[in-house]
């Protein structure tokens, strides 16, 4: 499918509400969040599943994925991003028509895919990708470049297809990221039982016990893990929490995992 293009600059959709608006504030929560995570020695994974919620829910947990980047500063030069579309029903798969992506901290280009074909409407007020975009500039830095692809209802091995595609595209010196939160609203101890399986699960390569209601970027997960299993990479959990454990109350919580996908050592 050819790609289309656009010259467009995709305005934040979420900033002041899911993490601040003001960029001295914006890259001081992000940078002592990683720093909290502290110096991370460990080999580049080629793909990691980060959490999408506000900054002051996820953020402790998406940084987790961040640390390990900032690892490789310097290295990876392209991210593909994977993740839901919560605001517009979709089926497959769509690319996002932008340019550039502006967050507070300046511009993120956009680099085009002909992998699949893009469509406005999945990405411009989605929050799944674009949380994450602030932390890859900080981590990162601000020359990152990204493919954001919103993965609707679709089949597992279509989307693992998709994701290689995607990666084989981008080149040896892109990285996956997988964005998704886990259960949602269930009391704190509903939340651990029902987001230690679905963590099971990822860890086990099972995409087919996740169910919809378990994982909010269900489509992107599943696929993700079916590519990692046929490509030889197992996930390793590196965080699992709830809302509750971060900033919120125990009786509505939101799950958010964190997840290196890489080779086994041998």
């Amino acid at each position: 499918m050819p790609t289309i293009k656009s010259d467009t600059v995709r305005p934040p959709a979420v900033a002041g509400r899911f993490y601040p608006a003001d960029p001295g504030q914006l890259r001081a929560d992000i940078e002592r969040l990683i720093d909290t995570v502290g110096p991370v020695s460990e080999p580049l994974a080629a793909a990691y599943i980060a959490p999408h919620a506000g900054y002051g829910y996820s953020g402790p947990v998406a940084a987790e994925v961040y640390a390990r980047l900032a690892a490789h500063r310097g290295r990876v030069k392209r991210v593909v991003l994977v993740g839901p579309s919560h605001h517009s029903p979709l089926r497959g798969h769509a690319a996002a028509p932008y340019a550039r992506w502006d967050t507070p901290l300046g511009q993120v280009r956009a680099v085009p895919t002909t992998v699949v074909g893009s469509s406005r409407l999945p990405h411009q007020s989605e929050h799944s990708l674009e949380v994450q975009l602030p932390f890859l500039q900080v981590a990162l830095g601000e020359d990152i470049e990204v493919t954001p692809v919103a993965c609707g209802m679709s089949q597992t091995p279509d989307t693992a297809r998709v994701i290689a595609a995607l990666l084989e595209e981008a080149g040896e010196d892109a990285v996956l990221i997988c964005s998704t939160d886990l259960s949602h609203y269930h009391d704190q101890a509903t939340a651990d039982r029902v987001d230690a399986a679905t963590a099971e699960a990822i860890r086990s390569l099972r995409p087919r016990e996740i169910a919809p209601q378990h994982a909010c970027g269900v489509f992107a997960l599943r696929g993700t893990l079916a590519w990692a299993d046929a490509t030889g990479r197992r996930p390793r959990q590196l965080a699992l929490a709830t809302s509750a454990e971060t900033a919120g109350r125990p009786d509505r919580v939101v799950g958010y995992p964190a997840f290196a996908i890489e080779r086994p050592v041998v």
